[in-house]
């Protein structure tokens, strides 16, 4: 109206066009931030690639204790310096939490130094399916049949690549990376389990406990300079720093959104070690992986499906 009259639908309109805006907005603040985490994430296969003398336990140490500290900070200072309360309030979950972390990324540097940086990707990408079955047996959460399909979808993926680790001699690398898959599903598990409180903690005992198999287990951890500092960029800008991106961007967005963006992490790991050093995955592991994605992009969609409101639904 023009009459000099106070319109509230006027002004609600244009409130509902700014809160639009809003939502837009921190929609594509999560999307580039989860992004930016895959980008970031994606690096780990060319990192330990360049890896040149270290062997794998001082690389785990180092990796994580790096890992373990940067995170540590970051929980002080969201916490503002009440680091005990917040160690204390993730309770059991986060030891469990963080046993399950230090086993799948003690999994994954073995897997990644006795497989193809391929195989390891696409058969750790099976993470969120089985997360849906170990969510089931421990929480009682129900699985849809799109998933139980999925599954046996990414299953099939993972036999090939299986198969083929067999005839090249890469079967222990592909297996640790099912155990990685398999261990970080269950780390999934009990932060779920533990969503109400802050579980950062979790991932900083991860570390702490992978730093310290490492130390028990590595018979030397003096590397040279430039290995050194590799691990050190891959505790803090492949690993915590991504986490951090992952769980910021993570709050505004769906879960089916972050499990379809989280595949570009899976896609660009092994595109990154073939520009960088022209290794090439086999017809089994590209087909196996198309497989694999192809089960948990059509999973998460199904969800997508699942959660539409109806036509007319406001």
């Amino acid at each position: 109206m023009n009459d000099g009259r106070y319109d509230i639908s006027d002004a609600a309109a244009a409130a509902a066009d700014a809160g639009g805006r809003a939502v837009g907005e921190r929609y594509l603040f999560g999307v580039g931030t989860v992004l930016f985490a895959m980008l970031l994430w994606s690096s780990s296969g060319i990192l330990m690639r360049s890896i040149e003398t270290a062997s794998q336990w001082p690389v785990v140490f180092y990796r994580s204790a790096t890992m373990a500290a940067t995170v540590f900070a970051i929980v002080a200072v969201s916490h503002r310096g009440r680091v005990v309360r917040a160690f204390r309030a993730a309770g059991g979950l986060g030891v469990l939490g963080g046993l399950f972390f230090a086993a799948s990324t003690i999994c994954f540097i073995f897997s990644i130094t006795s497989t193809t940086v391929a195989n390891t990707a696409f058969l750790s990408a099976t993470a969120p399916l089985f997360a849906a079955v170990l969510a089931w047996i421990a929480l009682k959460e129900r699985v849809r049949a799109a998933t139980w399909i999925a599954m046996a979808a990414a299953l099939l993926g993972v036999a090939l690549m299986v198969v083929e680790g067999v005839a090249a001699g890469r079967l222990s690398g592909n297996l640790l990376a099912v155990g990685s898959a398999l261990t970080f599903a269950a780390l999934t598990v009990a932060l779920r389990g533990g969503r109400r409180v802050d579980m950062l903690p979790s991932v900083c005992l991860g570390g702490a406990f992978a730093a310290l198999v490492g130390l028990l287990f590595a018979a030397d951890l003096a590397i040279s300079v430039r290995d050194l500092a590799l691990c050190v960029v891959m505790g803090t800008v492949q690993l915590s720093a991504p986490l951090v991106l992952f769980i910021v961007g993570s709050r505004h967005l769906s879960a089916v959104e972050l499990s379809l963006l989280s595949l570009l992490d899976v896609v660009l790991s092994p595109l990154w070690v073939w520009l960088g050093i022209g290794e090439t995955p086999s017809g089994l592991t590209l087909a196996g992986g198309a497989i694999v994605l192809t089960a948990i992009a059509g999973q998460a969609l199904s969800g997508a499906r699942r959660l539409r409101p109806p036509v007319g639904a406001v």
